[in-house]
């Protein structure tokens, strides 16, 4: 894989470009020149406006990788799938599970994929591939599958459950990251990082040789992160010498600008409508 690999944000929850709609979501364009990928879906209301917007054409797509099953990422799917039906899909099987979460109230809200199981994405793609492991599913581009749980300060960000009663607590296995090589370093792409950011990098360092992280883009889910697991997050971000870090989504206002304060000159907003490019030669 020779020459740039650009990376745009299609759906995220702020615009940095003219004309592009906002929705709590997230997706990445991945442009190798001879490869396309969807990354993620956001939720759907906003992914075919903002494609158009930014010249994205959805219907070139070989392959629709999710990060994991809740709908901020999953929810355009079906609309995907309709545009790119040649697209190959890769997922966590249970990325395609029931998903919910506990209210303050002590009820259940639904947070799977809407409208859809796993019988209809397999008619409606070209292929359901599983991704348990890691997995190459472009020439050069690679999903994480199951991400191990090293970190002590970490945890999945938030009261998730596999059950509407709330009875069984979701360790979302599903959650994995994209990530591939460019001359500087290992690039990683997070959907929501709900495996715990500082263990996704850690286990992408594992799987490259311990290569250098040259840059980091998505969701961190630090939203309601202690005090204790900021500190140590960032202390990991100056042993990883991340050379640009766009945090985003489910970050979270206070943490996105305590990492912006701790790395002022390596952050960028990772916004609708941001292009990355990476040199591969």
């Amino acid at each position: 894989m020779d020459g740039t690999i650009r990376v745009t944000a299609v759906v995220e929850n702020t615009a940095g470009a003219r004309d592009m709609l906002t929705e709590h979501g997230l997706a990445f364009w991945i442009d190798t020149g001879s490869r396309r990928v969807l990354f993620d879906t956001g939720q759907g209301k906003v992914l075919r406006h903002n494609a158009r917007r930014l010249g994205v054409r959805l219907e070139l797509a070989d392959a629709i990788v999710l990060s994991h099953g809740h709908y901020d990422h999953t929810g355009g799917l079906g609309q995907a799938l309709r545009t790119a039906p040649r697209a190959k899909v890769y997922a966590h099987p249970a990325a395609l599970r029931p998903k919910y979460a506990r209210n303050d109230d002590g009820t259940a809200r639904d947070l799977g994929i809407p409208s859809l199981d796993e019988e209809t994405v397999r008619k409606q793609a070209s292929e359901l591939v599983w991704t348990r492991q890691p997995t190459e599913f472009c020439d050069g581009l690679f999903v994480t599958g199951e991400i191990p749980r090293v970190t002590a300060f970490e945890d999945t960000g938030g009261p998730f459950f596999l059950d509407r009663d709330c009875q069984h607590p979701d360790p979302l296995i599903d959650d994995q990251c994209v990530f591939f090589q460019c001359l500087q370093g290992t690039v990683v792409l997070l959907g929501c990082a709900h495996a715990g950011v500082v263990n996704t990098l850690r286990y992408v360092e594992q799987l490259t040789g311990n290569r250098p992280i040259h840059a980091v883009m998505g969701g961190m889910h630090l939203g309601g992160a202690s005090r204790e697991r900021m500190n140590h997050t960032i202390l990991a971000f100056s042993e990883f010498d991340i050379r640009h870090l766009g945090p985003a989504h489910c970050t979270g206002m206070a943490a996105t600008a305590e990492l912006c304060t701790a790395f002022p000159e390596r952050c960028f907003a990772c916004r609708a409508g941001t292009t990355m490019a990476f040199e591969t030669a």
